[in-house]
C-alpha cells in the first residue's frame, strides 16, 4: 500500500500575499511530501504490521518514527484544508454561537488562539477542538502530536513549525499568526463541527484522505 501526496486545494500562489508561492512550494512540495515518502518507507519494514490501515489508523496505533511521519502527513493535509483564498472574517452562526458561548466573543477567541500559537515552544500546532462534552477548547501540541490520537475532535489547525513561515516572515511568528486570520477556511471548520453529530465521527478531511490515489488538482 502506498500513500500519495494529496493535491493542494488551491494553487501555489492562491494565498498570496499572506503566504507566498515559494513558501507553499517548499512546505508542501518538500516537507509534506517528505513525510508521505518516509511513512511509505517505514511501512515497508519487515516489522511493520500497519500496512493495510488507513493513515488515521496508523497515526492512532503507531509510535516513534512511523507515528511522527504519519501524524505529520495527516496534520499537514488537515492544515491545508484549514486555509483558503479570500477567506477569513468570522465563522457562520452555527460555529460563531458556540465560540461566543465558550470564549465570550469571537475577538476573545482569536486573541486566545493567537496567544496559544505564539506560545508553542519550538515546533508544533495550535488547534481549535471540540471536546466530547460538547465544549470548544484551544490546545497546542508539540512537534507531530495531534488531537487525532485523543478524544478531542480537531476543527482548526495552525502549523507553527518554522518552515511554515520563515521564508515570508523570518523569525516573526506573530506576523504569520496575524496573516493566518485572513485565510481561515471557516466552511471547512464549520463542516467538521457540524459532522460531530454523525455516528463514528471523524473530521471531514480524515475520511477523504483514506483514498490512496486522489485526482490531480485542477489548480496546478
Amino acid at each position: 500500500m502506498r500513500f500519495q501526496l494529496p493535491p493542494l486545494p488551491y494553487g501555489f500562489d492562491a494565498l498570496e500575499p499572506h503566504v507566498s508561492a515559494e513558501t507553499l512550494e517548499t512546505h508542501y512540495g518538500k516537507h509534506h511530501k517528505g513525510y508521505i515518502e518516509k511513512t511509505n518507507e517505514l511501512l515497508e519494514a519487515p516489522t511493520a504490521w500497519q500496512e493495510d490501515l488507513s493513515l488515521e489508523e496508523i497515526v492512532k496505533t503507531s509510535s516513534g518514527p512511523l507515528f511522527n511521519n504519519a501524524a505529520q502527513a495527516w496534520n499537514h493535509t488537515f492544515f491545508w484544508n484549514c486555509l483558503a483564498p479570500s477567506a477569513g472574517e468570522e465563522p457562520p452562526g452555527e460555529l460563531l454561537d458556540p465560540i461566543t458561548r465558550d470564549f465570550g466573543s469571537f475577538a476573545h477567541f482569536r486573541r486566545l488562539f493567537s496567544q496559544k500559537a505564539a506560545d508553542v515552544f519550538g515546533s508544533g500546532y495550535a488547534w481549535l477542538v471540540l471536546e466530547r462534552t460538547g465544549r470548544l477548547n484551544i490546545v497546542s501540541t508539540a512537534n507531530a502530536d495531534t488531537p487525532l490520537v485523543g478524544d478531542d475532535v480537531p476543527l482548526l489547525a495552525l502549523d507553527v513549525w518554522e518552515h511554515a513561515y520563515y521564508l515570508d516572515h523570518r523569525n516573526e511568528r506573530r506576523a504569520f499568526i496575524d496573516a493566518f486570520w485572513d485565510l481561515v477556511n471557516w466552511d471547512f471548520v464549520s463542516e467538521n463541527f457540524r459532522r460531530d453529530s454523525a455516528p463514528n465521527f471523524t473530521p471531514m478531511m480524515a475520511r477523504s484522505t483514506n483514498h490512496r490515489a486522489p485526482e490531480p488538482s485542477p489548480a496546478h
